[in-house]
């Protein structure tokens, strides 16, 4: 399978979020693999490991994943066809988890809060209720979430695989709809 069949595209007037593709592994690697991205991830390696991104977008277009995944894709306005992502976890509860990353040439240019804007407009599950979390030595990220309307629950830490330790975090939510 080359894109998940029930993903729809969410199109955006700066740049489309679009499930992702088996062709998407280049800059997705290229991305990825700078360490400026990973360690601001819980998930990404570093370095990154050959096969982690094929793994990675294995996953993303399985019929059974619990995360969907979409590129933030520039292309149809001149921009970089992969800008990024972010992501929607499934979790109990009418609950769904919001993530992503942009490529660092994008920072600090609102592709991040536009992208996780149209994702929560769209809502592709439903959810009732939205949490994010992000590294504390990244504000920037935190800003994102509260242009976006997220209010500050609490710190706690999550692991990060490219610094291979704990990292404090704080967390947020979002009633969707509101």
């Amino acid at each position: 399978m080359d894109t998940p069949a029930d993903q729809v595209t969410i199109r955006g007037d700066r740049f489309d979020l679009r499930p992702p593709r088996r062709s998407d592994e280049g800059l997705l690697t290229m991305y990825a693999g700078d360490p400026r991205v990973a360690t601001m991830t819980r998930s990404i390696p570093h370095p990154l490991p050959p096969g982690a991104v094929e793994a990675f977008l294995r996953r993303a277009l399985a019929a059974d994943r619990v995360e969907d995944v979409w590129i933030i894709d520039g292309s149809a306005q001149g921009l970089s066809e992969v800008m990024g992502l972010v992501s929607f976890e499934r979790m109990d509860r009418d609950q769904s988890r919001v993530g992503y990353w942009v490529a660092p040439a994008f920072w600090n240019t609102g592709v991040a809060t536009g992208a996780v804007q149209a994702l929560i407009a769209a809502n592709p599950h439903g959810a009732a209720t939205i949490f994010a979390e992000v590294f504390q030595d990244n504000p920037n990220s935190a800003r994102v979430l509260t242009n976006c309307g997220f209010d500050y629950l609490g710190d706690a830490e999550a692991y990060s695989v490219a610094r291979g330790t704990c990292v404090p975090t704080w967390t947020y939510t979002l009633r969707a709809g509101r």
